[in-house]
């Protein structure tokens, strides 16, 4: 059986099939999705990603000669409904594949019931490094781990001479991981982490937290969030004595609501992106516009990452010539693929290890990718400068 195929060749190939489409019974792809409570911003554009891929696949013919059917349900955000919905997926919907829900925490549950019925799961939206540190074999990762999301917002900091690093984190899975990369990586690059902090995911309020912050002087904010907390943080260090030379959040600081609700106090933010539309991957300028097209905005990485999470379905299956699961499971564990996200590779876990993470950065009102240096045609506006507290204290 084939173990692995070169990128090109895997990209020509998952464009392939048969020239029309059949009336054979589908092949059925379960997820639930947050289309309502705290996750919906994502959860809706992880959604029309995916069935971006499903239109674009039964629109050049069908994989393996059947039709691709996407059954969803709504999860609310919640895990409980989550984990019962995936399992009713199996069960009494009989599907043949899963994708992934938005959010570590949901998908730790989720995976949980893909391994006890041995159905392999490609992850769309969850990074957290505790999914793939449970011995699991049938759930395999598209995004670059949550311990590697700040790694460039570091390295900045470490370019720029700075040294003092804040961190705050929102108590759930991914923030959690993502923290713990953070905590890592400033031991590894000499710098001092003077601020570290986490709060309860659902809170709204940080004024008293940022004014112990205040103390410590950070030259650097680092923020793990989702995009309330996020918006609710910035407001509130907005009227705050805080002066950091950088400040950065995670993927919640790269949605355009960020932006349209904070206007020019977004200015200068950095955000933590798995991909962005003008980065040089397969078919991205196509996905975009089309998206845009349809929609009428621009894509957010959450979209890309459920058509890349669909294209690397596609592409095991075809690999495997089947729809068996352990022969599908078998491909998803050594195949090496160039999708919209990027590359993907898997290790012996099924954690991601082909793809970095991207930053971009808030500037003149527009999301800018500003890291890889070598994909972005803007550089990093340095130091942020926030209104000075005067300014502040006037408004």
């Amino acid at each position: 059986m084939l173990k692995s195929i070169s990128l090109l060749f895997c990209c020509l190939f998952v464009l392939t099939g048969p020239a029309s489409a059949t009336t054979a019974d589908p092949i059925r792809i379960g997820i639930t999705v947050s289309l309502s409570g705290k996750y919906a911003n994502f959860g809706s554009e992880l959604l029309k990603g995916i069935q971006m891929w499903v239109n674009d696949l039964n629109e050049r013919g069908a994989l393996l000669g059947r039709p691709v059917e996407l059954i969803h349900e709504d999860n609310y955000s919640d895990l409980a409904i989550s984990t019962y919905d995936y399992k009713n997926l199996i069960t009494a919907k009989k599907v043949d594949f899963l994708l992934g829900p938005f959010s570590s925490s949901l998908t730790l549950g989720a995976s949980t019931v893909a391994e006890e019925h041995r159905i392999p799961m490609v992850t769309t939206a969850a990074s957290a490094t505790e999914i793939w540190d449970r011995g699991y074999r049938y759930i395999f990762g598209m995004y670059t781990p949550a311990d590697h999301n700040m790694d460039p917002t570091l390295q900045l900091a470490l370019e720029k001479g700075l040294k003092r690093v804040a961190l705050i984190y929102a108590g759930d899975n991914f923030p959690r991981s993502a923290a713990k990369g953070v905590r890592e990586r400033t031991r590894e690059l000499g710098l001092e982490l003077v601020f570290d902090q986490e709060y309860d995911k659902n809170s709204l309020h940080f004024r008293n937290l940022l004014e112990r912050m205040e103390l410590a002087a950070p030259e650097v904010i680092v923020v793990e969030s989702y995009l309330e907390d996020s918006l609710a943080l910035m407001r509130d260090f907005k009227k705050s004595r805080l002066e950091p030379k950088v400040i950065a959040f995670g993927g919640a600081a790269s949605l355009r609501e960020f932006g349209a609700s904070l206007g020019e106090d977004a200015e200068g933010v950095l955000a933590s992106v798995q991909w962005w539309r003008s980065e040089r991957m397969p078919g991205a300028q196509d996905f975009s516009f089309r998206f845009k097209r349809k929609h009428g905005y621009n894509a957010g990485y959450q979209a890309a990452a459920g058509y890349a999470a669909g294209q690397v379905l596609e592409a095991a299956v075809r690999l495997a010539g089947s729809t068996d699961p352990e022969q599908v499971r078998e491909q998803l564990a050594s195949m090496k693929f160039l999708s919209l996200l990027g590359h993907y590779r898997v290790d012996e876990t099924g954690r991601q290890i082909g793809k970095p993470i991207y930053v971009i950065q808030w500037q003149d009102g527009e999301r800018h990718l500003i890291y890889p240096y070598d994909l972005s045609r803007f550089g990093v506006v340095y130091p942020y400068r926030p209104l000075s507290v005067q300014d502040r204290r006037q408004q």
